[in-house]
């Protein structure tokens, strides 16, 4: 009987140690976060801005750009049009001159995202030969025409070509043409610290809000970088602080007028 008892309890115990998992200590692996592919904003310690003009150069538009530009000592990233550029050397060489930054904005402005990627790589090599063949500089940044680009396209953009891709967070819809005062109010109410500024310098009305557009964001007491300079002032966000339990916290003394 004892001997059957011994069994009967030797089989219940290797029944319920096979029912339970193996023991690890192996922890799951937590994947690290994928790298931006694109950026609309930077997180920045200070009152930094990077204001951005896309589409031209334009043959009378940017010039008086340069000259509004330069008399504030501000510096800007212009993302220009092949055909444009291969057409206006001149002006590009002057703005890199005055310390600007040149940038990508494709060949002939088309949507990235409905294109091959033979296409599109076609239309970004041939407006990086005429910017380089204008000022002799290797532009690093790519705009997409209409911000426009799958994510296998951003993908082997950053990663064959080696272009960080700008998209920006105020947008003022200047080419709607809404009037200058418009454009100005836009941009002065969504400008943040830290913040890229898309505008255009093909529309006229852009360059007659600009006057403003600057006075008034320079009384908010934001400086102006190129969006490279930008990029390099990043700072990791400040976590949020963590909820405080209020039945947990002491009670706090009487207002003496309480």
């Amino acid at each position: 009987m004892l001997r059957f008892l011994a069994a009967l309890f030797f089989s219940i115990s290797m029944a319920s140690l096979a029912q339970e998992p193996a023991a690890t200590t192996a922890t799951t692996p937590v994947p690290s976060p994928a790298p931006k592919t694109t950026i609309s904003s930077v997180h920045v310690d200070g009152p930094y801005i990077a204001l951005t003009f896309d589409d031209g150069p334009d043959r009378k538009l940017t010039p008086r750009l340069l000259d509004l530009l330069a008399q504030h000592h501000i510096h800007a990233t212009f993302f220009v049009v092949g055909e444009n550029a291969a057409q206006y050397p001149e002006i590009l060489q002057r703005a890199v001159r005055e310390g600007h930054e040149i940038g990508n904005h494709s060949w002939s402005h088309p949507n990235f995202a409905k294109m091959s990627e033979e296409s599109v790589r076609s239309q970004i090599r041939r407006t990086e030969e005429a910017i380089v063949n204008a000022t002799g500089v290797h532009p690093t940044l790519l705009r997409p025409p209409y911000g426009a680009i799958t994510t296998r396209e951003k993908r082997w953009v950053r990663n064959d070509l080696g272009y960080e891709i700008i998209l920006w967070d105020v947008d003022p819809l200047d080419w709607r043409n809404p009037g200058p005062t418009v454009v100005t109010n836009r941009i002065v109410k969504e400008t943040r610290a830290g913040s890229i500024v898309l505008s255009h310098d093909i529309h006229a009305q852009t360059i007659e809000a600009m006057p403003e557009t600057l006075r008034e964001l320079e009384e908010k007491g934001f400086k102006f970088v190129t969006v490279s300079e930008l990029l390099k002032m990043a700072t990791a966000p400040t976590p949020s602080p963590k909820p405080v339990n209020a039945a947990a916290s002491p009670s706090p003394a009487l207002s003496p007028s309480g």
